[in-house]
């Protein structure tokens, strides 16, 4: 969970997203599934009026975005496309009469869009699952409807995956508020989902939506079919005062009906790049999880991720438990997908209020980080909102005759330029709004000057956020040369990490340089002893982004950390603002002294040693299996900050450390598996690390901080040492200072 800062940059490159993680944690595998470049756009009618050419338009932009997406083998089945809009109440009164129905009462009727198995008996068991369901939970199943289609246009590989497409109507009696029954209906949704996990049919029963106010028509189609597909979206019954398109793209995989877009909240051009990060860390507050709108049913709602969905969905499932408990769309995207907002020039001065929100919540939910446009409704409000870093384009136009346009790009609908009356596109991090019940189109700092001053953010961190100051480098080394090189050989240093890693780091203060290609053996095919770091690599972004340069990561991305208990997220007060930030999750020994006298933090040093003298006893799975223990045992006592220190005044043979990694890994999953992983920060005060990508090891499975004392240690032998003097004497190195030294290793 990475703070954010500073204006920002271009439209660059679009494509689009990984996916899926897996059972417990997210999975690298699953994760790498699903990419794409998607176009989307909404239509929107200030009036709040519901009308058939609102749909009309937004299927004529759709259909001019052909290019945005993919297309099968076949050269006819689309890699997704869809459309969100109000539920087109006239069309189901006309289908009711027609079925001698009695005419649907609007605001205590659920539609549902389902996505049912292709075999006839599976889904005649499937719609009882559901059926079930709704009537144990006390809500009228008013009937089915067949959804017609023109089966024709579809493609040869889309028809053989394609699902039985029915709407399910149901009457929410026991509810009288919009926002209860729309909670109502989430919960069914869940429960149907836990009650039909286990069935053989359980991966093609799919809700695209469930609600009172919004509907979502979607296939694995082209953009310009889906309109003649559905033979609903040519009715001119079909009315709307908004309309979310989408046509997908996708990439290292086949298509399925239920990836295609919008979501059930969303729309989204990019990826999430941070993807198995926000799921296993929503999986860890799953514990913490609470609120009084659920009535004590938040068991119900949980899993908050599915492993299986693609990136976009897991991000629709956040927004959507957001939305369910309260809060407004606008919050919930601001929340999930912040801006660049340090050292920005216009939020500094105008708004600081806004400033203060990202503030509060950054400390409370990592961002889900990643080139996006993200198109949003409630079926009250329609908006769009674009990621930090501006990776993706996006351009708006309001009309004198009280519509507003939002488009991927330009030219997707054909337009009288004199009755544009407004026109922009989002920059990095903007967001736009249209509330559809009192006609308000909010752009960027209205929209978030709202959001943030409902509660005193401000207040909040001003009273309980504490910051560690930088605390000098010591001046002098703390080791010996012979105690020195004991250690280093104990941690694994080579002469080479010393000479040609840490010391190039100490002197230039940048990484070092090396040729390309490796030519020893893989860790787990060398005879060598490797630390454990070394069997690990560097995942990236392969399809989607441009390159992120240090000038332009200066700007929108920010060192800060939050240590401490990350609270209810579904909960605002100020005892979630009760937390250390650290300026940078590298410290000297200096600040992590400072974070260990915190009294709130109450913290616990936990040594990673253990004695192999003890036969089995003393095996390395018994020691974590202790370590984790030690670690439950502290979190359950109070302590909000786990320090895991291999730190010894005497190294020992039969006393060996527990790899710091392993360490750090282990207690991190045991804390989520026993829902404390939102209780405590891990901080790793270690030998073992000292090169960026263990560092980036360490932060990758759970750690918040890192001090590397030995490393530092080296750092200042190295620079008192005669080489290194006669080398600056002779001028054949730069000058610096003992402290500067260790200020360029950990720059």
């Amino acid at each position: 969970s990475w703070a954010v800062s500073a204006r920002a940059v271009l439209d660059l490159p679009r494509r689009r997203a990984p996916q899926k993680p897996a059972q417990e944690a997210a999975d690298l595998n699953d994760i790498l599934a699903e990419r794409g470049a998607c176009g989307v756009g909404f239509v929107a009618n200030l009036s709040n009026e519901p009308s058939f050419n609102v749909v009309r338009d937004a299927l004529t932009a759709l259909g001019c975005m052909e290019h945005r997406g993919g297309c099968g083998s076949d050269n006819d089945s689309g890699d997704g496309a869809g459309l969100m809009s109000g539920i087109p109440w006239d069309l189901f009164d006309d289908w009711a009469s027609k079925e001698g129905l009695a005419p649907f009462e609007r605001t205590h009727t659920g539609v549902g869009m389902v996505f049912l198995p292709q075999n006839e008996n599976s889904m005649a068991e499937a719609k009882a699952a559901v059926e079930k369901v709704f009537t144990d939970e006390g809500l009228e199943v008013l009937g089915w409807r067949p959804v017609p289609f023109n089966l024709s246009v579809v493609g040869r590989n889309a028809k053989e995956t394609m699902p039985n497409i029915l709407q399910i109507f149901v009457r929410i009696a026991k509810e009288d508020d919009a926002d209860d029954i729309e909670r109502e209906l989430y919960i069914c949704r869940k429960l149907i989902e836990r009650a039909t996990k286990s069935a053989s049919w359980a991966d093609e029963l799919y809700f695209c939506s469930l609600s009172s106010r919004t509907i979502i028509y979607k296939g694995m189609l082209r953009s310009e079919v889906l309109g003649q597909f559905y033979l609903d979206l040519k009715n001119e019954l079909y009315k709307s005062p908004f309309a979310i398109y989408h046509r997908r793209f996708s990439t290292n995989t086949s298509p399925r009906w239920p990836l295609a877009q919008p979501m059930r909240l969303l729309g989204h051009n990019g990826e999430i790049n941070t993807i198995q990060g926000n799921l296993n860390w929503m999986r860890s507050r799953e514990a913490t999880i609470q609120s009084p709108v659920w009535r004590g049913r938040e068991n119900e709602l949980r899993p908050f991720g599915d492993p299986k969905a693609s990136d976009s969905a897991n991000l629709d499932s956040a927004a959507e438990l957001l939305l369910r408990s309260g809060r407004s769309p606008a919050e919930a995207m601001m929340m999930l997908v912040p801006e660049a907002y340090k050292n920005h020039p216009t939020l500094s001065v105008k708004y600081p209020e806004v400033i203060d929100f990202y503030e509060y919540y950054k400390g409370q939910m990592e961002a889900w980080d990643g080139p996006a446009l993200l198109l949003f409704s409630d079926g009250r409000t329609v908006g769009a909102c674009l990621d930090r870093n501006g990776l993706r384009p996006a351009r708006y136009w309001k009309t004198s005759d009280g519509f507003v346009y939002v488009a991927s790009e330009v030219g997707v609908i054909p337009m009288d330029e004199s009755k544009v009356v407004m026109k922009g596109r989002l920059g990095p991090g903007m967001m736009i709004t249209v509330d559809l019940e009192t006609g308000q189109v909010l752009e960027n700092t209205e929209v978030k000057k709202n959001v943030a001053s409902a509660k005193p953010y401000g207040t909040w961190l001003q009273e309980s956020t504490r910051s560690i100051k930088p605390v000098n480098f010591q001046s002098s080394p703390v080791m010996d040369n012979e105690t020195i090189l004991r250690h280093q050989q104990a941690f694994g240093y080579s002469s080479e990490d010393v000479q040609m890693v840490i010391e190039t780091m100490a002197s230039q203060g940048k990484e070092p340089t090396f040729c390309m290609g490796d030519d020893i053996p893989l860790a787990v095919l060398s005879q060598k002893p490797h630390m454990l770091f070394d069997y690990f690599k560097q995942r990236f972004a392969q399809v989607t982004n441009p390159a992120i340069d240090p000038l332009r990561e200066g700007l929108v991305m920010s060192l800060e950390v939050n240590i401490g208990k990350r609270g209810n997220i579904l909960e605002v007060g100020p005892e979630n603002a009760d937390q250390v930030t650290l300026s940078s999750p590298v410290l000297n020994e200096g600040e992590l002294e400072s974070l260990l006298k915190d009294p709130k933090l109450k913290p616990k040093v936990l040594s990673t040693y253990f004695n192999i003298r003890k036969g089995l006893d003393g095996s390395l799975e018994n020691a974590i299996k202790a370590l984790c223990e030690e670690a439950d045992a502290a979190v359950r006592s109070g302590s909000q900050l786990l320090v895991l220190s291999d730190r010894s005044e005497a190294l020992e043979p039969t006393r060996p450390a527990v790899p710091i990694l392993l360490a750090v890994g282990a207690i991190h999953q045991h804390l989520i598996q026993n829902g404390l992983r939102m209780s405590a920060s891990i901080v790793a005060d270690t030998a073992q690390c000292f090169s960026t990508h263990q560092f980036a090891c360490l932060i990758g499975y759970g750690a918040s901080a890192i001090c590397p004392y030995l490393a530092l240690e080296t750092c200042r032998q190295w620079r008192l040492s005669n080489k290194t003097v006669n080398l600056m004497r002779n001028g054949k190195m730069p000058t610096v200072t003992i402290e500067q030294a260790q200020r360029n290793f950990i720059k």
